[in-house]
């Protein structure tokens, strides 16, 4: 059998937060655990709970999504916040992520890109909403000319890692290198090709042929 994935909901709309539930529930190996009003309460829930994946709004009144994120990458780290938003803003979808959010979704998207979203990011991928990923990528530089030929050959196998949706750890367990000499090769990838986040790494990984 599949194995259930527990979720908490965390959004100041009763009404979001109620129909959220109602579309989750009804599909076989998902169980809404737990709902919070505002980012404050959610590490205090997640530590109740334990959920796998966090559905996270950006605009709360006390603590906002990027903050609770953040608090959660921290306290929880196995959790995995999805964020769950009407915002396409550039500046807010590289704060959320760099906060610690392992998927970006749209709330207009389709129930069924939900939950493949959810059950990706279980699976430790990184699902992004097609029409907020296109925010991510550099748009007042080019890409540096010849960036794909400045990186090593390490340096290439962890790209392409990223682009398949693998985490530091996996990346670090499938290579046999320590999850800091991810980090370190991750760190001269994004200065190479001229991104900010892991994300974007592997939208331009994928665009040129790494996964």
């Amino acid at each position: 059998m599949t194995e259930t994935i527990k979720i908490v909901i965390v959004d100041d709309h009763p009404l979001v937060r109620a129909g959220l539930r109602a579309v989750l529930e009804g599909h076989a190996g998902i169980e809404v655990v737990a709902e919070a009003s505002d980012g404050a309460d959610v590490v205090e829930l997640a530590r109740l709970t334990s959920p796998d994946v966090v559905l996270m709004d950006l605009s709360m009144p006390r603590t906002d999504g990027v903050e609770a994120t953040r608090r959660l990458a921290e306290e929880c780290p196995d959790v995995r916040v999805v964020v769950l938003t009407s915002f396409t803003e550039r500046s807010r979808v590289q704060r959320a992520l760099a906060a610690g959010a392992i998927g970006y979704v749209l709330k207009d998207s389709e129930p069924d890109d939900l939950l493949r979203a959810i059950r990706s990011a279980r699976a430790g991928h990184v699902p992004i909403d097609p029409r907020v990923a296109a925010a991510l990528l550099p748009r007042d530089e080019p890409r540096p000319d010849g960036a794909e030929a400045a990186l090593s050959s390490r340096e290439r196998e962890v790209l392409a890692l990223v682009a398949q949706g693998f985490a530091n750890k996996q990346i670090a367990k499938r290579l046999g290198i320590t999850e800091g000499t991810v980090k370190a090769h991750l760190g001269r990838i994004f200065r190479e090709l001229g991104v900010v986040d892991r994300t974007s790494a592997a939208l331009w990984a994928r665009d040129h042929g790494f996964a």
